[in-house]
């Protein structure tokens, strides 16, 4: 193996080079994110959020600190939560207060380089069920009962009165309106950040169950029915303010059981499929079993629809609630090799400094086994991905590809903190080293293989 030295010249003419037309698929058949540049482009990182703060405290538990702290550890994606009860809480008033934070919060993913996604999130609906997202005035439940379920939040979503107003959200021609006109709010506003890189719709949408229904047959009725209609409504509001910004688009929660989902076509060049990885039993406490085969029905499940519709994939959330249980050393290895094989990126639940979900403690020191996700990656390849993994058993990450004839020619690679050594084959060199990054140049149309190390 060596490493070819490019002329001065031709490292600065690489680096200067217009963007070129974007590779349009992985080796599987399902299509790659890219950047600005064209570049194909992988997300790792985190969900960045503040449940608890509302009004004059909204988004106060986000700090700088949360991007620095991620960039230090190699991650350059955020998904940050925003919810719509902060944005609009009265009814065409929208806050620009919140605005402003929203703004702070992307100058600072900006400053320490890391991608952000703005999530309308909601949970259980919104504040009219005792928690975030639609705000209580466009909440119709037609006096239906709600019961809160305090050890099983989740198992509110079934209740009559939460199941109703997502049918009038999705039907009723006013709620339609005011939920487009948030988005073109939130779009109109950050079309033009640089840290902006998508727009999820709605976190976690669910629906109304019917008579006799199971559970995976009304997920892709309403999937079908309801959430594709709605996403093409919202896309198009999007649309007439921002014309390039990615815009994710997610199925119901049920996809995590391995159910394909009965989502339609999004009519819009530039749609994300963002399901999420949950699996109820290890939600609820159990640890993760390697026999049951769950990763892999949840892969072949969730493939189908990107495959189908062309369009790429990032999973928005992951990550179990107890990872110190004696197969979760597994589970973190087999589910970043699941990851890697079919999606652009994912951001997992949830960088916060304690207990519970959180990444890290209080000092940002990594919690038992989250550490395995900080793994050497190729943030941007300038070229076209023949092959890509990272052996955990070995410590070796592997990335070969072709690079491009036209455009940027520069490759960036995410390094996790300690020593590693970069080496590359074929006509391409190394053009730095340090502070967690590395680039690679290669000549036009190069064959390129880079190796990453620990050294």
């Amino acid at each position: 193996m060596s490493r070819t030295t490019l002329a001065a010249s031709a490292v600065v003419a690489a680096l200067l080079a217009p963007t070129g037309p974007a590779h349009a698929e992985s080796p599987d058949g399902i299509p790659v994110l890219t950047d600005e540049r064209g570049r194909t482009l992988t997300l790792r990182g985190w969900n960045v959020e503040d449940k608890a703060g509302r009004g004059d405290q909204a988004l106060s538990a986000v700090t700088e600190r949360h991007f620095r702290d991620m960039r230090a550890q190699g991650f350059n994606f955020a998904r940050l939560l925003v919810f719509w009860d902060d944005l609009e809480p009265r009814r065409g008033r929208y806050s620009e207060t919140y605005l402003r934070k929203i703004e702070r919060v992307l100058d600072w993913a900006e400053k320490h380089d890391v991608h952000v996604l703005i999530d309308a999130h909601q949970d259980v609906f919104g504040p009219a069920f005792g928690h975030r997202g639609v705000p209580a005035w466009a909440t119709r439940t037609d006096g239906l009962p709600f019961t809160p379920h305090p050890d099983d939040w989740f198992a509110e979503y079934f209740e009559p009165a939460v199941q109703r107003a997502f049918t009038h959200l999705y039907e009723d021609e006013d709620l339609r309106r005011a939920q487009a006109g948030m988005w073109r709010v939130l779009a109109d506003r950050f079309e033009d950040h640089p840290a902006v890189l998508g727009y999820d719709l709605i976190n976690e949408p669910m629906g109304e169950l019917r008579e006799g229904e199971d559970l995976p047959t009304a997920a892709r009725r309403i999937e079908r029915d309801h959430l594709t209609p709605m996403y093409n409504r919202l896309a198009d509001a999007v649309r007439s303010v921002d014309r390039d910004t990615w815009i994710f688009v997610e199925p119901t929660p049920i996809v995590g059981e391995g159910v394909p989902t009965g989502l339609g076509r999004i009519d819009d060049p530039k749609v994300v499929y963002a399901p999420h990885f949950y699996n109820t039993a290890m939600e609820a406490g159990a640890d993760y079993d390697p026999a049951a085969g769950w990763i892999e029905s949840y892969e072949r499940a969730v493939t189908q629809y990107p495959k189908e519709y062309k369009v790429p994939v990032v999973v928005g959330e992951w990550g179990p609630l107890n990872n110190s249980l004696p197969n979760m050393n597994r589970f973190y290895r087999d589910a970043m090799a699941s990851l890697g094989r079919y999606g652009s990126g994912w951001a997992g639940y949830v960088w916060c400094y304690g207990g519970g979900y959180c990444a890290v403690d209080g000092a940002g020191t990594f919690r038992t086994n989250k550490e395995l996700t900080a793994q050497p990656y190729a943030e941007a390849v300038a070229g076209t991905v023949r092959s890509s993994g990272y052996d955990s058993g070995t410590g070796v990450y592997r990335l070969e590809y072709d690079a491009r004839r036209h455009g940027s020619r520069v490759t960036e690679l995410s390094l996790p903190p300690g020593a590693w050594q970069v080496a590359v084959r074929g006509k391409a060199v190394v053009l730095r080293e340090g502070a967690g990054r590395a680039w690679v140049v290669a000549a036009p149309g190069a064959r390129v293989t880079v190796t990453v190390t620990r050294g």
